[in-house]
């Protein structure tokens, strides 16, 4: 312990003495790091130390972290507590001791001082809130930390304290992360032991409504357990009737801005009380003060936006009615807020800020807490993904980069005679027809139908090979453009429902054909009506339009002036184009001019027309 005692006095840094002195008296058997047994007894000696350094600050009078003070040089040296303190945090730094060391030895500190002293004794703490909070002490003491705050917590006064609670709940939230489960209401559970108290009978001489007193400090039994509220009707309507009391004398008695200024927020924020006064003398110096009705108004909104939080079971859920109960009345505080001056509008716009970023947090906890904290990715990672896409996407794009590395020297592949091969179209929509076939088992994300780039070099191919396939695309899509022969039959009888253009274009032409005999007939008909014996005026009228038919192949043989040749080749054409329809021929269906179910007279006669 003496060794300690002196190296206290050591005015250098504490790397350059530390682990010297902890090898002086404990003369560990590794050089650098302490056993257990070695922590153990090295633990013991530091709280002894410690013990009687606070013993010998409150002796002679002085504050515990000033004790051992000196000038030296014109400057202030280190107390001899702070001293010991900074010896051991770096020893647990840099992993020579056991890291939770300085942890018990702050607890110990704090638990032998007055309050007065746990002030500085914290200060010191925040000021080492850094190093404390690295993972490797984090690990170690953050139980023992917990411990320590929450003592000194427990010992602190809430109204006459108040700042220094502060100053503990702001280092717990900064040293601990925010998915730390130690610090979160997992269960929801409200402090019902916080009471408001009040006067139960009427004071003589008062000059207030009393039952209007006593509703209105009513409604903090239902602001202190919120959840009491639903669970009776009885409970809320006896909870709205107060609460629609209360609203309706604040609306009756509107706040002006004089009084708004006189009762500055600003200023009141010095002398700031968790608890009002229920005195019923005071109620109406109260009611004009714009502070306390917004106390009251932001916890009716508080009580709302519980009763609205999602994800609750259904025995918690409001009802209907409820609900609109609670949005008529919520409507009402909103407007009172934001009348109530200085700056209402303002002021409930950061009230609704707060209550909206509320909701994740409750979301937050009724999803388990997840962390919030992500590791950082590793430099090597990070190196290998970037070096792994520069290459692929050098070219632009993924399929650029493919077709430069089809081959080691690209000019020679440009005239390789192999290079245009078209597969044959039977043969490249061979996968399409398996995929197509449900005996096989393929699933519909897997088809090749989905591949727009197999899709669109096959609507090419069909394009130049299979007219008649592509045809079908736009009815049946990119599946009726697959060759017929490649599907199975119970496929293949869904794209073979609707006839062929080929079927269609053979009835179209014999329609057609079939039109002519009719026209003659019908001008044939009237001349056997006026002739009883019928067939000298049928072969007038034949005669007739032969010579009208002949007529037209002189006017057409002198528009053309063809020569002696061109005249002979034509003439058995010109031969039947004499004959008309209306001429009765034997032969006329096996005419070998006939080019699907039309004569080449009629080509003939429609290209001239």
């Amino acid at each position: 312990m003496e060794i300690f005692r002196r190296a206290l006095s050591n005015r250098g840094p504490p790397e350059d003495f530390a682990l010297q002195t902890v090898q002086e008296a404990i003369k560990p058997q590794r050089q650098t790091k302490l056993v257990l047994d070695e922590n153990q007894l090295l633990e013991n000696i530091l709280r002894t130390l410690l013990q009687e350094l606070v013993s010998c600050a409150v002796q002679s009078g002085e504050p515990i972290m000033q004790y051992g003070q000196s000038i030296a040089d014109g400057e202030t040296t280190q107390g001899q507590i702070p001293r010991l303190l900074d010896i051991v945090l770096y020893l647990c730094e840099k992993e020579h001791v056991e890291g939770g060391m300085i942890f018990q030895l702050l607890e110990d500190l704090t638990e032998m001082s007055t309050m007065r002293n746990c002030k500085d004794i914290f200060g010191y703490i925040e000021s080492k809130q850094d190093i404390l909070g690295k993972q490797e002490l984090f690990a170690r003491g953050k139980l023992v930390m917990l411990r320590t705050c929450n003592q000194l917590l427990r010992r602190l006064s809430k109204a006459n304290d108040v700042v220094f609670c502060g100053r503990i709940l702001m280092f717990l939230a900064h040293f601990f992360p925010l998915s730390e489960r130690s610090a979160v209401n997992i269960k929801g559970v409200f402090n019902t032991s916080n009471e408001t108290k009040y006067e139960k009978d009427a004071p003589e001489g008062i000059s207030i409504d009393f039952n209007f007193y006593k509703t209105f400090w009513s409604l903090q039994e239902y602001f202190c357990n919120p959840p009491s509220v639903t669970l009776a009707s009885s409970k809320w309507h006896r909870f709205t009737s107060n609460l629609t009391v209360v609203l309706n004398t604040f609306e009756a008695q509107p706040l002006s801005d004089e009084e708004g200024n006189v009762n500055n927020l600003e200023e009141e924020a010095a002398a700031f009380n968790i608890k009002y006064l229920t005195s019923s003398k005071l109620m109406g110096l109260e009611l004009k003060d714009p502070s306390f009705r917004r106390h009251v108004l932001v916890q009716c909104l508080i009580l709302f936006d519980y009763l609205k939080a999602p994800g609750k079971s259904d025995k918690d859920t409001p009802s209907e009615a409820m609900k609109e109960e609670i949005r008529s009345c919520e409507d009402r505080v909103r407007k009172l807020l934001e009348v109530t001056p200085p700056k209402g509008k303002e002021f409930l716009h950061h009230i609704e800020h707060i209550l909206e970023r509320e909701k994740n947090w409750v979301w937050w906890k009724r999803d388990g807490c997840p962390p919030f904290e992500k590791p950082p990715l590793e430099k090597k990672a990070v190196q290998e993904v970037v070096k792994k896409r520069r290459p692929r996407f050098r070219l632009g794009n993924k399929e650029l980069s493919q077709l430069w590395k089809w081959a080691d020297q690209n000019p020679n592949a440009l005239i390789d005679a192999k290079r245009v091969q078209t597969p044959a179209i039977a043969e490249y929509w061979k996968p399409l027809a398996e995929d197509m076939d449900e005996s096989s088992g393929i699933e519909p994300e897997y088809h090749h139908k989905n591949n727009k780039v197999y899709c669109w070099k096959g609507l090419r191919f069909s394009a130049r090979q299979d007219l008649e396939g592509f045809s079908r695309f736009t009815e049946y899509g990119i599946e009726g453009v697959v060759p017929l022969d490649l599907l199975p039959p119970e496929v293949k009888s869904k794209y073979q429902a609707k006839p062929s253009e080929r079927a269609k274009r053979a009835k179209k032409d014999e329609t057609r054909g079939a039109a002519h005999p009719t026209e003659d007939n019908q001008i044939a008909t009237p001349a056997s009506e006026m002739d009883e014996g019928g067939r000298p005026d049928l072969e007038a009228t034949a005669a007739t339009m032969d010579i009208d038919a002949a007529t037209a192949t002189g006017n057409n043989s002198q528009d053309d002036t063809p020569t002696t040749d061109e005249h002979q080749k034509q003439s058995p054409e010109t031969t039947d184009a004499g004959q008309e329809p209306g001429q009765l021929e034997p032969d006329a269906e096996g005419e070998p001019g006939m080019v699907d179910g039309e004569t080449d007279a009629e080509v003939d006669l429609e290209v001239v027309s």
